[in-house]
């Protein structure tokens, strides 16, 4: 039994150290010997359709279009396609208030969920490429530039930025989780990019061809779907550390972990469907980045019940003692998040590490039991940050929401560029 529990910890061990460390560690040596050598042109400007599904954005869809169509970017050369997805809310007042010629906005009557609005929308779409972001990213005004001059080299097919979060009063334990998760995903991405082949886009930020689209299903992630369909046709798909989007991160812990099911229920989903386009360097890129990293949970339980059985030895006696702290702090952490309490990345990151595990285990448990994610409700803490209105800032540099007396007044360009700084 000694012997066989020690084969079950240190596999458990190697599983979780691969997708973690080891996965990062692998890309960076294969881009030393084989990297991608994209041409940029800075005076490259095609046209661009910019393609929003929105239910029940009314707290952010005006903000959204009135700054997308303010983007540093030639005015004929930009038009902005909105579909509002049966929204219940203000969200189509709004949206057949505002006049500018580069507005086209859909209305359908029966909700269909993102991806069916964003095929409807690419049937009107006159651009050569196309841009993918959500109602409630903020993005800074010459994105738009930076991303396209990538284009200029045929051999990309798509290019993709990074979400950030931005923070608002007290560093809540889901937000400092979200925070260091994105940091680390955009540390995959660089070295996924260098080799041409970054493996899933961020929603909120992310272009692709036009003549590359293909008719999304309803039920998967379009920017898991895109980029793998893309790769597979033999373009280039790049990471740009420059891209930014900014959102108000979801604070509440259901809320997050309802998110995070959804996502790689759609992810296991989406690899079964799209198997036949995973081959090569693509096929290990989904096993070590996606597919081990959701079944996390199970070298998580593996390591544990190991050290358990073998705690009469020190060494996984001591292995055995980590793990309960990290669980204590987990814990700890998660009373901390559902109460709304700021806490510190020691408490917060046990916590988020655990609960994306455990969402990661039960979205891919529902996906193969017949569970689809064809439609479903934004998290409603992730909405309403509007930046174009003046914002605070308190002596650490941290947008507060209220004591707007002498307040200093931030477009949302200087502000994007006070998180760049670190400022919050």
């Amino acid at each position: 039994m000694s012997a066989g529990g020690e084969i079950v910890f240190w596999f458990a061990a190697a599983w979780l150290g691969y997708v973690y460390m080891g996965y990062p560690i692998c890309l960076a040596i294969f881009g030393i010997f084989h990297r991608f050598q994209g041409n940029t042109a800075e005076g490259y400007f095609p046209q661009v359709s910019v393609l929003i599904s929105a239910r029940n954005e009314g707290k952010d869809i005006g903000w959204k279009v009135r700054e997308t169509l303010d983007w540093e970017y030639p005015p004929d050369r930009l038009e902005v396609l909105v579909a509002s997805d049966s929204s219940e809310d203000n969200t189509d007042a709004i949206l057949s208030s505002m006049q500018d010629p580069r507005l086209r906005y859909f209305r359908l009557k029966q909700r269909q969920g993102k991806n069916n609005a964003l095929n409807h929308l690419f049937e009107y779409a006159q651009g050569e490429i196309l841009f993918f972001t959500d109602a409630n990213s903020h993005i800074e005004r010459d994105s738009l530039r930076k991303l396209v001059r990538h284009f200029a080299d045929h051999r990309v097919g798509c290019v993709t930025g990074s979400e950030h979060t931005i923070r608002e009063g007290s560093e809540l334990a889901v937000v400092s989780g979200t925070r260091a998760f994105l940091g680390y995903e955009s540390l995959v991405n660089t070295l996924e990019s260098r080799l041409g082949s970054v493996l899933v886009c961020d929603g909120s930020v992310f272009c692709i061809r036009r003549s590359l689209f293909h008719r999304l299903e309803p039920d998967l992630a379009n920017d898991f779907e895109l980029p793998i369909r893309i790769a597979s046709q033999g373009s280039a798909i790049l990471f740009d550390h420059e891209l930014w989007s900014f959102e108000r991160a979801t604070c509440a812990p259901d809320e997050e972990f309802r998110r995070k099911w959804r996502i790689c229920g759609q992810g296991i989903l989406g690899f079964w469907r799209l198997r036949r386009c995973l081959h090569g360097l693509r096929a290990w890129q989904f096993l070590s980045r996606k597919m081990l990293r959701w079944l996390g949970l199970i070298p998580m339980a593996m390591l544990l019940t190991s050290s358990a059985f073998l705690y009469d030895h020190f060494f996984f006696a001591s292995a055995l003692f980590l793990q309960t702290i990290f669980y204590a702090l987990a814990f700890v952490g998660w009373w901390f998040a559902t109460r709304g309490r700021e806490a510190s990345r020691l408490i917060t990151l046990p916590f988020y590490f655990v609960l994306v595990n455990v969402a990661a285990f039960k979205g891919i448990l529902d996906a193969c039991r017949g569970k689809r994610f064809s439609v479903w409700d934004s998290p409603a803490r992730s909405r309403g940050l509007n930046l174009e209105e003046p914002q605070v800032e308190t002596k650490d540099g941290v947008l507060a929401a209220s004591a707007l007396e002498e307040r200093s007044e931030l477009t949302t360009r200087e502000y994007c560029g006070d998180l760049r700084a670190g400022k919050s």
